[in-house]
């Protein structure tokens, strides 16, 4: 907790590790010095264990290893070395698995793109990156050749690297390889098993995010980040994985929280990860069934698709642990998915700077409603009023972390890293209440000030879910000449009979539950609201398209 001392505790697992601490900087030494030593171990151990279940194909630990090894080779022979960077343009699958662990493997940093990016999207991160190959696959290559098509711009130089072409060689995984492209198939190349850089503040992964700046940027997470994380949440009791389980693999593996909390406890353990391609709520639950999946990590939409069906709670009668991160629930959801499922919902806090877990309720002796539980072991917090001074017990402030797991700062010159005393500032609000237990308020960037006081967008969209007609609804300020900032809701209704009297619904009872100032000045009743890969509402999106109607765009 706030202050507390740097501690690791109790049994490593399969992977023993031993913490140096001092009053700078947090930091860990473990014997895997790279990711992809923990799939080695795995095959090593369990070698004829499945592995990776990806539709009709299942691979065992031993084959995956096998796999990652001939492309670890394959990427050196096209003539990358350690540092440079490959994009992976794909969705769930064991290409994607066997790609990043194969260009870890071989030293280089691997830069996963969302599938369903635009081509300017795709051209930018190319280029920010400095990426000189992109695998990609059916979804995703015309994007990739047209953004590759395009005038790509020179990538930002970082010192001691080489410039990169400005054209990335693709590699096309199930569809035929235009000329100048390679095919995934020929990618594996036979030879001795590749020995990893031993390096773990070498960079592993550039993860494209928000961050606390609002501007999409590479956060850059090192293996000593990734497996720090990895294991920081294993040692919650119980583990939130175990060698016996088998994993649900929907959620995006190149979104943080299915890298590294998802995969990398997979890695840790030697579980089995079912893949999906992505959630869909009738298949998704087949899928659970039918693997008879016991571990389901999900983001907060997925509850929603599932609380309100009667087929649910047989489908996931085989599932011990539900686990729910990437976005905030409601303490009435997970009320009413625990009474008609039968499964209890644990629930955390992180962000991709973290890589990601921070805190988790696994483990906890109650769980409080509303609570993001408490830091998981080697991870401290702090809440700091705007002196920077500790807050109070239950006074909210900006949350600030520290741990082995945080990132090396924003690429490519490391930015916004973690102070000298090692504490990263989240850019998020939230309070300790007097166990250690963290509640998450808002985004601090999020905040709607009205007449110089501060409006938590969250505590107004709770009130305005209470309004039963209300299916979904996110809140932003909008530019006010009176108060400065106004609260505007968006509200998208359950039915589109009552959607004519929504907004004077909402309003009423937001009358009644608030204090004036907090109460939207503007209701807009839409069809749908704009979300990320995991589930989050696009507020940026939001604002943006808010500001142009306004004409202030």
């Amino acid at each position: 907790m706030a202050g507390s001392p740097c501690h690791l505790e109790g049994n490593r697992l399969s992977d023993r590790v031993s913490s140096v601490c001092d009053t700078r900087r947090v930091k860990i030494r473990i014997p895997a010095t790279n990711v992809a030593e923990l799939l080695r171990r795995r095959a090593g151990q369990v070698g004829d264990k499945v592995a990776l279940v990806d539709g009709d194909r299942r691979l065992t630990w031993g084959d995956l290893d096998t796999l990652v090894d001939a492309h670890s080779r394959g990427f050196s022979a096209t003539g990358l070395v350690a540092g440079h960077r490959v994009a992976l343009s794909l969705r769930n699958s064991v290409e994607f698995v066997v790609s990043y662990l194969a260009v870890l493997r071989a030293g280089m940093i691997a830069v996963p793109f969302n599938p369903i990016s635009t081509t300017g999207e795709v051209a930018r991160m190319l280029t920010d990156s400095g990426a000189r190959v992109c695998v990609c696959e059916p979804a995703t290559v015309g994007t990739v050749r047209a953004a590759v098509a395009g005038n790509l711009e020179a990538p930002p130089s970082r010192s001691g690297d080489e410039p990169a072409s400005l054209v990335p060689r693709l590699i096309v995984a199930a569809a035929p390889p235009q000329p100048g492209e390679t095919a995934y198939g020929d990618l594996a190349v036979p030879g001795a098993p590749v020995i990893s850089p031993r390096d773990s503040e070498g960079l592993a992964v550039l993860l494209y995010t928000s961050g606390t700046s609002g501007s999409p940027r590479g956060a850059m997470l090192s293996h000593r980040a990734l497996l720090a994380n990895i294991d920081q949440a294993s040692q919650t009791r119980p583990a939130p994985v175990n060698r016996d389980d088998i994993v649900l693999g929907v959620l995006p593996l190149f979104h943080v929280y299915g890298l590294n909390a998802v995969l990398g406890q997979v890695l840790l353990q030697g579980a089995t990860l079912v893949l999906g391609k992505r959630f869909h709520a009738d298949d998704t639950l087949r899928l659970v069934a039918t693997e008879q999946v016991t571990c389901v990590p999900v983001a907060p939409p997925v509850i929603s698709a599932w609380v309100d069906r009667a087929d649910a709670a047989g489908q996931l009668a085989s599932v011990r642990t539900l686990l729910s991160g990437a976005g905030p629930l409601s303490e009435e959801l997970v009320r009413r998915f625990e009474e008609r499922i039968g499964v209890e919902v644990e629930q955390g806090y992180g962000l991709t700077e973290a890589a990601p877990i921070v805190t988790s309720t696994v483990g906890s002796p109650v769980h409080k409603p509303g609570s993001a539980g408490r830091a998981v072991p080697g991870v401290d917090l702090r809440v700091v009023d705007a002196a920077g001074d500790d807050a109070g017990v239950e006074d909210p402030g900006e949350i600030l972390v520290r741990g082995a797991n945080l990132f090396s700062g924003y690429w490519p010159d490391g930015a916004e890293a973690p102070s000298p005393e090692g504490w990263l500032r989240t850019g998020d609000i939230g309070f300790l209440d007097a166990d250690g237990d963290l509640f998450v308020v808002d985004r601090a960037k999020e905040i709607v000030i009205v007449s110089g006081f501060n409006v938590y967008p969250s505590e107004v969209e709770d009130v305005v879910h209470e309004v039963e007609d209300v299916r979904e609804c996110a809140v932003i300020g909008i530019p006010d000449e009176r108060t400065g900032e106004a609260v505007h809701a968006f509200v998208v209704a359950t039915d589109p009979g009552p959607a004519g009297t929504l907004p004077s619904a909402v309003r009423s009872h937001c009358e009644q539950r608030l204090a004036r100032f907090k109460v939207p000045t503007t209701i807009e009743v839409v069809d749908e609201l704009p979300h990320s890969a995991t589930g989050k509402v696009a507020k940026g999106r939001l604002r943006a398209e808010q500001r142009r109607s306004m004409g202030l765009a």
